[in-house]
């Protein structure tokens, strides 16, 4: 049984994915799945039992895009289903070539609030005629990193793929830092377009004398931050990739929510885990930026806000 699977695009959504991806295998557990995506969320993938091949989506390299993705398509070969998490035009588009038994693409119906685990899982019941519900986010690891400090270990992401507006400040990231500083080592996290955050943060630790830090911003392969994230003691960070990849390893977490929907994405089945927002009549907008100008969703929110929550899970 060969199983397409087209993985969305962002890290935390594939993350979302885990648990419906695993119970497609547990319903077809000599399965192969050729994985399909951004490089991003295929690297999720790399240690994953079941998964024969990985497809880096090239239609956005050089050249016609799709052309690019009709050659990929024919490239893959036959199938017996292709699943998608994806609704794009382009996913259309590819699906119409794969040379499948059967085609299942998602749709998202806006009027109904739902947990994005729920709803990708919706997809595979749907698709296979299944009755299953999704069990705890899944992230595969071959080898994990050994530890080498004794002391506990905090980590903050201050970054956010989406938008500025999903994004707390770096001076009261730093704030918390400093305070957890004297019980956690700590370590920054951030993609290669972050770096100026993180920057921002070390400096502000540096000017208070915290010298037990490690800023990683840009210097982490996507397997290596999993390896990282999944030792921490504690993370605080806000609506993003690296804390589905947290809720994955069930890692002690606080989670900073502005303008997205918490009830949609905030981390799946992690007990430990811990939502710190403010009511605004105008959150969640869903903008990149904030439309008002103000920010006061994320603005309002305190390092105090933080530290008490720090302290419920501690």
């Amino acid at each position: 049984m060969k199983i397409f699977i087209e993985l969305p695009t962002w890290l935390g959504d594939a993350v979302m994915a885990t648990p419906a991806i695993e119970n497609i295998v547990r319903h077809y557990p000599e399965c192969e799945l050729i994985i399909f995506g951004s490089f991003l969320s295929t690297q999720l993938f790399l240690d994953h039992p079941n998964v024969k091949e990985i497809v880096v989506d090239k239609s956005r390299s050089e050249g016609n895009r799709y052309l690019n993705l009709y050659k990929q398509a024919r490239e893959i070969g036959k199938i017996d289903i292709a699943i998608s998490f994806r609704s794009s035009f382009s996913t259309k588009f590819l699906f119409w070539f794969l040379d499948a038994s059967q085609k299942c693409i998602y749709r998202k119906d806006k009027h109904i609030e739902k947990h994005q685990v729920l709803r990708y899982n919706d997809l595979i019941n749907s698709c296979l005629g299944l009755q299953t519900t999704p069990g705890t986010l899944k992230i595969y690891q071959r080898k994990v990193l050994s530890k080498k400090s004794d002391r506990k270990t905090l980590g903050i992401n201050p970054g956010a793929t989406y938008g500025s507006a999903k994004r707390w400040y770096p001076e009261k990231f730093a704030e918390v830092a400093i305070v957890l500083s004297d019980r956690y080592d700590i370590v920054i996290f951030g993609g290669p377009n972050e770096t100026d955050i993180a920057v921002d943060i070390e400096e502000e630790l540096r000017k208070s004398g915290v010298q037990n830090y490690m800023n990683l911003a840009g210097k982490t392969t996507i397997p290596e931050l999993i390896d990282r994230i999944s030792q921490l003691d504690l993370f605080i960070t806000g609506d993003s990739g690296p804390m589905h990849v947290a809720a994955a390893f069930q890692v002690s977490t606080v989670a900073l929510f502005g303008p997205t929907k918490d009830k949609e994405t905030s981390q799946w089945k992690n007990p430990k885990g811990i939502i710190v927002k403010k009511e605004m009549a105008c959150a969640p907008c869903m903008k990149r930026t904030c439309p008002l100008k103000h920010h006061e969703c994320m603005k309002f929110i305190k390092a105090e806000d933080v530290l008490k929550a720090v302290k419920q899970l501690t």
